[in-house]
């Protein structure tokens, strides 16, 4: 009889055994479909049918459109909050989000790599690739304000890019589980403010998502064939390199990724084969890390970007290495403690409900090895980010990438929960832990199915399953998860949606704080028409005015002056570069915080006007000040007053001045010691202006160093200035040579003192100066000679 096309047709060969059928795609649970498989002539198929087996197709589609639907609702909440308190204008609540703005007009105008047009290259934008993005919305029209609205955009389409990657970790739970990734991501309000703000927290979880189904790539492929498995290693190299470039804190994900994608083609292949993964997926990030070390020494002298001189606790020249320990201990502590006990509930200890979430997917074997991937990152990130001590401000926006993958893993545990069979082994796993032969027998095969007896997941009955041996215990036990899920879930949202709308309002009043005192105060430097403004830190002044500038904490750069560098040291070494600047192009305009700068307005600036600002909750003061610079007082390269007539200067030392410091291999004694001070007092020489000069406080007992030339001829003289306020005595030795001692005498202006240098000193001599009674500032040191003198000869003849 011919088989009716109802029936499966055996292939089975003659004499032989029918060959195993394929699998079914059953439903976790779905027990009484698999019971009745062969019972008979399969039903007419209903809508309900068609559905289900169309599913496959639509699910993808459906996803994405609901993660886009919820990306755009979070979006308009803030934005919405936005124009609402500023009238319908675009704006941003963080003034750094123009300082990524200034970037982008400047590569859009052909000037990359530059914060300010003309001041050249500068390594003070932590992501270098973010402003080439934003570049491109200002040459297709998003320009002025309408630039944030292309950043926008930008942050709505990489938070998609973000929430469908991390769909595909949570596809082994089921593929139900992937609809709880998105509310659960956006839940947190201090997440959505940074993704929302346009900074580049959000084009980094985009291209991590590229990074991670990138590597996600390799490792799904382990037994492909060796060729696409290098094409893949080399492609998730590359995704890791540009990671790298959107935040150089990505190191942690990088390296995380790299052995997560060669441990997966070392289990198939071996280990030969998972160092060259490795390699290949780790080698184009070192490669964009040494590249960008290489270009800021080439370009600034200095292997490290300008943003980490600034910021780190470890480039602080006057701390010890236990306040240092110290600072980071807190930092670390803080970060934790702000993000559970105040970004994620109202109230403690609600807050935990994340982190507690977060942990249930390494209790699960379908999840552990995502779950380990992804708390790797959690952890190496805020241990890295700890390390910045503006990690503090700005809305803690530094560790919200890992809040987003924190979120990522709480979404995962609680699919966990409402699972009814994701704790059951992976296919294939639990008849490999059960086999008597194994080397998983035994112990292993009962340690591989705890989960499954102590969360009451259903089994397979074949496999001796908890729900197949008691039934209504199992279901009773999946119904408890059920509602400790409900619970934790709904407890969280209570304790969030007070944060949530704290969060909405001040995105949009800190958007209205920055347009009412950055952007007015730029509009007014506009109308001014200055040559070159003086700010700290600022983006939105800039951007505004459309002028150059000068960022005196040292970001934004200005060709190879460390003012970053000197930013650290203290003011006065910032102002001995500024005096390094040709006069034409110092800033004539100051548009500061006067309380930040101390006496730099009073004595450098004539107020002009002041831009306040009402309610303010961002902004770094209630009154912006433009103020007319003056720098009269600054005078590079003049002698001592004391110099006598036939000497000249053969070298010279300007202590604070970090270009002259280095170029003498200048070293003062830290920590805890060498501060830098400043002084504007009367010109010795009686012109009648006052003049600048930075220095170092030197302690008693302590020493300074520094490698000067010798006289070439004959004997010559050290003088050293310094502005006294009682008398010191400084010990003079060269190479270790006494020489003698300086009389520093007290005074209420500028004094000099100086001490005979002997002859036969080598060519170059260490120069070691210690006060010896009380303590000295030392600002200025100079080798004086005697000048060559011409001698008559007479004229050539017969």
């Amino acid at each position: 009889m011919s088989p009716s096309s109802a029936e499966p047709v055996s292939s089975a060969p003659p004499g032989g055994a029918a060959p195993p059928s394929r699998p079914s795609i059953v439903s976790p649970g779905d027990t009484d479909a698999a019971a009745s498989q062969g019972a008979g002539p399969a039903a007419p198929p209903g809508r309900l049918d068609r559905v289900v087996a169309a599913w496959p197709r639509l699910d993808p589609v459906l996803f994405a459109v609901y993660a886009g639907a919820c990306v755009l609702y979070a979006a308009a909440a803030f934005y919405r909050a936005m124009h609402e308190q500023t009238g319908g204008m675009w704006s941003a609540p963080l003034d750094d989000v123009f300082i990524h703005f200034d970037y982008a007009r400047a590569t859009a105008r052909g000037y990359p790599f530059e914060w300010s047009e003309g001041n050249g290259f500068s390594s003070g934008n932590t992501s270098l690739i973010y402003p080439f993005v934003l570049a491109l919305g200002y040459l297709v029209g998003f320009r002025g304000l309408l630039l944030m609205q292309w950043a926008a955009i930008v942050a709505c389409a990489s938070t998609l890019g973000f929430l469908l990657v991390g769909a595909r970790l949570l596809e082994p739970i089921g593929r139900w589980a992937k609809y709880l990734l998105p509310p659960v991501a956006l839940s947190i309000g201090a997440l959505d403010w940074a993704l929302f703000s346009g900074m580049e927290n959000a084009f980094h979880l985009g291209v991590w998502a590229l990074a991670t189904l990138a590597a996600l790539s390799v490792a799904g492929a382990a037994a492909a064939p060796s060729a696409r498995l290098a094409r893949l290693g080399w492609l998730a190299g590359l995704a890791g390199a540009l990671l790298y470039a959107t935040r150089p804190e990505s190191v942690v994900c990088v390296a995380a990724l790299s052995v997560y994608a060669a441990a997966a083609v070392g289990r198939a292949r071996g280990a030969r084969a998972a160092i060259a993964t490795l390699l290949r997926t780790s080698v184009p990030g070192a490669i964009a890390c040494v590249a960008q070390a290489v270009a800021n020494r080439v370009l600034t002298g200095e292997w490290a970007a300008s943003g980490a001189i600034a910021k780190l606790a470890l480039n602080n020249p006057y701390m010890t290495s236990q306040e240092k320990w110290d600072t980071y201990e807190f930092l670390v502590s803080y970060v934790i403690a702000r993000n559970t006990n105040h970004h994620f509930s109202d109230a403690l200890p609600w807050g935990w409900i994340v982190p507690a979430l977060a942990l249930v997917p390494l209790a699960s074997r379908r999840t552990r090895g995502i779950a380990a991937l992804l708390w790797v990152q959690v952890a190496g990130w805020l241990a890295l980010v700890s390390l910045n001590g503006q990690v503090r401000w700005q809305n803690e926006r530094y560790t919200m990438p890992a809040v987003a993958w924190l979120l990522v893993l709480a979404a995962m545990g609680l699919a966990l929960l409402v699972a009814r069979a994701a704790w059951a082994a992976p296919d294939g796993e639990a008849s490999r832990a059960a086999r008597p032969d194994g080397a998983r027998a035994g112990l292993a095969a009962r340690l591989a199915a705890l989960p499954a007896r102590v969360f009451g997941a259903r089994r397979d009955p074949a496999a001796g399953g908890l729900a197949a041996r008691f039934g209504l215990a199992g279901r009773g036990l999946w119904a408890a998860r059920v509602a400790l899920a409900l619970a934790l879930a709904a407890l969280f949202w209570v304790h969030q949606l007070p944060r949530m709308r704290d969060q909405i309002w001040f995105f949009g009043r800190a958007s209205r704080n920055i347009r009412d005192q950055h952007l007015v105060a730029g509009k007014v430097l506009a109308q001014l028409d200055v040559r070159r403004v003086l700010v700290g830190d600022a983006g939105a002044l800039l951007y505004a005015s459309d002028r150059p500038g000068l960022d005196l904490i040292g970001l934004g750069g200005y060709h190879d002056l460390p003012f970053a560098r000197a930013g650290v040291h203290g003011l006065g070494a910032s102002l001995e570069l500024v005096e390094r600047i040709p006069a034409d192009d110092r800033p004539d305009a100051l548009a500061i915080y006067p309380t930040w700068w101390g006496e730099l307005p009073a004595i450098f600036g004539k107020r002009i006007v002041g831009i306040p600002v009402v309610g303010n909750v961002i902004c770094g003061g209630a009154e912006k000040v433009i103020y007319q610079a003056d720098w009269s007082p600054l005078a590079h390269g003049e002698p001592p007053a004391s110099m006598r007539a036939g000497e000249q200067v053969l070298d010279e030392l300007d202590v604070a001045d970090l270009v002259s410091e280095r170029a003498h291999g200048y070293a003062f004694p830290r920590p805890q010691a060498g501060f830098v001070s400043f002084s504007v007092l009367p010109d010795p020489r009686g012109s009648g202006r006052d003049r600048f000069d930075a220095g170092r406080v030197i302690p008693g007992g302590k020493s300074e160093t520094a490698r000067l030339r010798a006289p070439r001829s004959g004997p010559g003289r050290l003088v050293v200035r310094t502005a006294a306020s009682r008398p010191a005595k400084i010990h003079v030795t060269a190479d270790g040579r006494e020489l003698g001692h300086l009389a520093i005498r007290e005074s209420n202006g500028w004094t000099e003192a100086s001490i005979d240098l002997p002859a036969g000193l080598p060519e170059t001599f260490t120069l070691a100066l210690t006060p010896v009674e009380g303590e000295w500032v030392d600002h200025h040191v100079w080798v004086l000679e005697r000048a060559a003198r011409f001698e008559a000869r007479p004229l050539a003849g017969p």
